[in-house]
């Protein structure tokens, strides 16, 4: 069995999926350089619940479990990174969560493109780079390629993104999370005025 490590990512995007009993693969996060992965060896957890696959050339730091509770005692900037890290993650599921229960998967899906561009950190966003294909964004979203592909074809004619050999998106995209249009509910003239 192999030895269970922390990760750092130094350069690159690492992606982690998880695979329900049925086969069904879900991804639960993009992490990009400056962030861990592989913490839960540090509270004992043998079961690994993810899979943590590279989407484009990355430089990972693995640490054995003894070297990063060493770290974290001893290296108090280390550890407000690492504690950083968590929580900002911990708040990003818990916004993933109230995403998937509430929203349309279009919805979903711009937020998702937004969050990979780096939508918010800077003025602008950034190209996206690295292997997002329509069926690992629809493993993001928990939707269909199909759905996907259908809105990304929306997206594109409304000039959202724009694809030219990496997916770019634009800050416009933004209105398709901020702004709910109101559903127009036709109703026979013989029900009455309302």
């Amino acid at each position: 069995m192999a030895k269970r490590v922390a990760v750092f990512i130094s350069k690159g995007k690492i992606k982690l999926t998880v695979v329900s009993e049925r086969g069904k693969e879900a991804v639960v996060g993009v992490l990009k350089p400056g962030h861990f992965f592989g913490e839960r060896c540090l509270n004992a957890q043998s079961l690994r619940v993810t899979t943590a696959t590279a989407i484009d050339q990355s430089l990972i730091t693995r640490i054995t479990k003894a070297a990063m509770i060493t770290t974290l005692h001893d290296q108090p900037e280390f550890s407000e990174l690492f504690m950083a890290d968590l929580l900002n993650r911990n708040s990003r599921i818990e916004e993933d969560l109230i995403d998937q229960l509430f929203n349309s998967s279009e919805k979903r899906l711009a937020r998702a493109l937004l969050l990979l561009a780096n939508f918010g950190k800077e003025a602008t966003v950034e190209p996206i780079i690295g292997k997002f294909s329509q069926e690992t964004l629809a493993e993001m979203i928990g939707t269909t390629r199909s759905r996907v592909s259908f809105f990304m074809n929306k997206f594109r004619k409304l000039g959202y993104i724009e694809y030219n050999g990496k997916l770019e998106i634009r800050n416009s995209l933004l209105n398709v999370v901020l702004y709910d249009k109101p559903e127009i509910r036709k109703h026979d003239a013989s029900e009455g005025p309302r």
